[in-house]
């Protein structure tokens, strides 16, 4: 005698609903966290952006687009009369904090995983932390901090798997302290394009004795 049988899923409408309103909520705060941070870090920024707003709010929209054409003009100055500072504090700043997520933040637990240097603690998966990233013109240089059990010689036996992984020409790993170790990724070669020095500038150019006669 054959018997059949059957198994019937039923969906809860308002638990998807709550799961969705949950999840953007939290997508929502993440967003407004990450906004308030970068506005902490680059103020030079943020605050004319803010006096614009505010001053669109209370005096009208062309009054607020005055003044952010006010803050862009100087910005637009900054950058003309000191390159260096606006490079520094500025460009620079964000270049190297984009860099550090898109290149290694983002890849970092996938990458760890994919290596073998990720354990697990009953339910738990348990991640090497990344704990800075320095970004360089030709080097990278990370730092991270073994799991206890990790061995020096796992990490630096996943050279290649870490320059491969995250897109580098080639990567070395050092034992920099108890428990921490340093990857430099070479991104590029920084000898690769030649360096015009002027003739004027060698060294003992000016203290060549003249032959020229006087006329």
């Amino acid at each position: 005698m054959n018997t059949t049988t059957t198994t019937t899923t039923t969906h809860d409408p308002a638990g998807e609903v709550l799961d969705a309103v949950l999840t953007g909520a939290g997508r929502l705060l993440l967003s407004v966290f990450t906004l308030a941070w970068w506005a902490i870090l680059f103020p030079m920024v943020s605050a004319p952006a803010g006096i614009a707003v505010a001053a669109g709010w209370f005096f009208g929209w062309l009054f607020g687009f005055g003044v952010a054409g006010v803050a862009v003009a100087g910005m637009v100055l900054w950058q003309v009369l000191s390159p260096q500072t606006f490079e520094r504090w500025l460009t620079g700043r964000i270049r190297s904090r984009w860099l550090t997520w898109f290149r290694y933040r983002r890849r970092w637990t996938t990458m760890t995983t994919a290596c073998g240097l990720s354990t697990r603690d009953g339910d738990r998966v348990l991640i090497p932390r990344l704990v800075s990233v320095q970004i360089g013109d030709a080097l990278d240089t990370v730092r991270a901090r073994m799991l206890p059990g990790h061995c020096p010689d796992t990490w630096i036996h996943r050279a290649d798997h870490f320059a491969h992984g995250f897109g580098a020409q080639k990567a070395k790993v050092a034992l920099v302290g108890p428990g921490l170790v340093e990857i430099t990724f070479r991104r590029a070669d920084s000898l690769a394009d030649p360096v015009v020095v002027p003739f004027e500038s060698m060294a003992g150019f000016n203290t060549i004795p003249s032959t020229r006669k006087a006329a």
